[in-house]
């Protein structure tokens, strides 16, 4: 019996060894040594969930990570996956950017590995072109101290994660090309569920949640077959593939990747594979628009990403999404004209032709007082907006899973006085002005883009760049609970909190999330209707 027991102590050891200053987990790869927050938090960052893809592995879907001997060290970031500098505004952690980048981190508050805690896996944004799993804004330990395992994932990105190639397609055994970030994200997701309950967490009670191209790649993990029993419930922020960087067929995939190649002087994959990734990276910079799409290959999407969800033959989960009341301005519409009726007129019959009518009657303004609020709502749909309205909506019809939908309204703050004349970025940060004439854009007057990433995560004091009030942390402090609530739940509600009713078919309500949170039923479906038909007619 003393034998016995102590084997069982040993074992018990071995699957969540610690210190109070460096936690052992055992994974089924090796043990893995991370370190002790401040809040108690345990963090265990850049751990390997699959071979580096580099050498014959580029552009091939990510392989099983190798076993190791010893201890590996996970107190620090991985590389940041291989990405030009984009926005300008991601503020990264990392260890630099190297093709060997598919990494995680873990955040988690078990003191033991059997407390079947739920989980949070988060997929970064930046159109699948930037981003990093380092960011503070999606820094898990908030989530952690709410009783959450929270983790963040890099993929691989730009034409590193997404060429398709004729000669791609040929040597695979899928007769596929393309999405290698996507399958990279998938594989984490098979780490996690081979792992996460050394850390404390539950494998079958994941959430996979993302902001724009992170909110994308959640759609795209809710539609490939690949993916459905890997997690339990989803959040979607900002974006679906249904109307935002809507995937190609692999024809179309394929003929780009090929354009690209020919147009670097490596026409070949072989040409291709021997050039050095920074090399490759540089020669993105010149690139046509939209050369590495995510592709209908055949096998991570066996079909168009629309006919899944409108089969309802996509993942049956709980979803909670939404997007923000400011996602784009109506500057994005009317460029430096004036906010007049006949320029906004003038701007969407030159950008939707014979749909124009149909969109004026949706959008419409009568003053030219109007102009810049139905503008910008305009401009925000047609980025974002409807493409996660559209989401939502198949899965209300073809699901029986709930739906629950949010509009968040928040403003942020004004930046802190250290920042000068900088002024905010597209993806969430700041574009650093360094001509004092240069006149600063007019202050946003709602949610703009990537805005509610902090306050949903808990993570306000991480970001020095806004002077944040006791406002914005009461509105961090409401949509937090609600992600943590559905995150463990698969229901938003809690103590303290508005109602949110689920949409249905019947009636659909959505969350207002700000300053005055409260509910409401829908009020402008019309305009995504008329979208909606306009996207119809453009197939």
């Amino acid at each position: 019996m003393k034998t016995m027991l102590t084997f069982l102590l040993m074992g018990t050891t071995l699957a969540f060894a610690q210190t109070s200053k460096a936690p052992q987990i055992k994974t089924q790869n090796g043990v893995v040594e991370g370190t002790v927050e401040a809040s108690g938090i345990r963090s265990f960052k850049g751990i390997p969930f699959a071979q580096p893809p580099v050498g014959d592995l580029r552009w091939k879907e990510p392989q099983p990570v190798k076993n190791w001997e010893g201890v590996h060290k996970a107190d620090h970031f991985s590389p940041a996956a291989m990405q030009r500098a984009l926005f300008g505004d991601m503020n990264f952690r990392s260890n630099g950017t190297s093709e060997d980048c598919l990494y995680l981190n873990v955040w988690t508050p078990a003191k033991k590995g059997n407390e079947k805690l739920p989980v949070l896996v988060y997929f970064y944004g930046g159109g699948f072109m930037a981003g990093d799993g380092s960011e503070p804004r999606y820094d898990g330990e908030s989530m952690a101290q709410k009783g959450i395992v929270a983790i963040t994932i890099n993929y691989r990105l730009t034409v590193f994660g997404f060429l398709a190639h004729p000669e791609l397609t040929k040597e695979s055994p899928h007769h596929s090309s393309g999405n290698y970030g996507l399958m990279d994200q998938q594989a984490a997701l098979r780490w996690v569920k081979a792992n996460v309950a050394a850390f404390g967490g539950d494998p079958n009670k994941v959430t996979i949640a993302g902001e724009s191209a992170g909110s994308i790649a959640v759609s795209a993990q809710m539609a490939s077959p690949g993916s459905k029993n890997l997690f339990a419930q989803a959040i979607g922020e900002s974006g679906s593939l249904m109307g935002t960087l809507s995937p190609v067929s692999l024809a179309e995939a394929e003929k780009k990747g090929s354009q690209f190649g020919e147009s670097i002087g490596a026409p070949s994959l072989a040409a291709l594979r021997a050039l050095p990734a920074k090399e490759l990276l540089e020669a993105t910079a010149k690139a046509a628009p939209g050369s590495f799409p995510i592709t209908i290959d055949g096998y991570f999407f066996p079909k168009p990403v629309s006919d899944i969800f409108a089969a309802g033959d996509q993942a049956q989960v709980p979803l909670l999404l939404g997007w923000n009341s400011e996602e784009m301005n109506y500057r994005a519409l009317l460029g430096p004209q004036a906010p007049t009726v006949e320029n906004y007129k003038k701007a969407v019959q030159g950008r939707l032709g014979a749909s124009a009518d149909d969109i004026l009657k949706a959008y419409p303004v009568t003053s030219d007082a109007q102009v810049e609020e139905v503008g910008t709502a305009l401009a925000g749909d047609l980025f974002i907006g409807y493409s996660t309205w559209k989401w939502a909506d198949y899965h209300m019809k073809t699901s029986k899973q709930p739906v629950y939908r949010y509009l968040y309204t928040q403003p942020r703050p004004a930046m802190r006085p250290e920042m000068g004349n900088a002024q905010p970025g597209l993806a969430g940060g700041v574009v650093k002005n360094t001509d004092p004439a240069t006149k600063p854009a007019p202050a946003a007057k709602g949610a703009v883009h990537s805005a509610e990433i902090e306050y949903a995560m808990g993570n306000l004091a991480t970001n020095k760049v806004y002077a944040w009030t006791d406002e914005d942390y009461k509105v961090s402090k409401t949509m937090q609970n609600y992600f943590a609530n559905f995150i463990k739940t698969g229901n938003p509600n809690g103590a303290g909190l508005p109602k949110w009713t689920p949409a249905t078919e019947n009636k659909v309500y959505v969350m207002h999330i700000g300053a005055k949170t409260f509910e409401q039923p829908e009020q402008q479906r019309e305009r995504y209707l008329a979208i909606d038909e306009m996207s119809k007619k453009a197939k």
